[in-house]
């Protein structure tokens, strides 16, 4: 019988700008995935909930302040880590984030931009982030 992995729980914000842009974060080169386009956000660590630890993760990597209210859950994707916890079960949970207090910065990572919903397809992505990324651009156009 083989043991089973500990589950990896991620959390992700999609900024969504007035003119429909979202934001994205370049890793940081010399990390897992380094180099790729992702959504922010991070590890749920013990005793969070997802929405504190998304609360968390945003003000640490992009120095801006979430409510809880103003997050929305929009989709979900799982598959495996990559990495030193290769291949132990990973989901991410992504939510939309429409307002926020002060001005995103890259505090982590290499670097952040904006893009048009039909852009993040072509975007270099994390396996993981292509789902979330699609379920987010059909969440957008309904």
């Amino acid at each position: 019988m083989q043991k089973n992995s500990t589950l990896l729980m991620v959390v992700a914000a999609a900024f969504v700008a007035r003119d429909g842009h979202i934001l994205m974060h370049r890793r940081n080169r010399n990390s897992v995935h380094g180099g790729l386009w992702e959504f922010p956000g991070g590890k749920i660590e013990k005793a969070e909930s997802p929405e504190t630890a998304l609360v968390r993760e945003i003000n640490e990597e992009l120095g801006v302040a979430v409510e809880l209210r103003d997050l929305a859950p929009v989709a979900f994707a799982s598959g495996e880590t990559a990495g030193p916890d290769a291949r132990a079960p990973l989901v991410i949970l992504l939510y939309t984030c429409r307002k926020w207090s002060g001005n995103p910065r890259c505090l982590e990572g290499e670097e952040i931009a904006w893009f048009a919903p039909e852009e993040l397809a072509e975007l270099d992505m994390p396996p993981l982030d292509y789902p979330l990324a699609a379920q987010l651009v059909r969440y957008l156009s309904s």
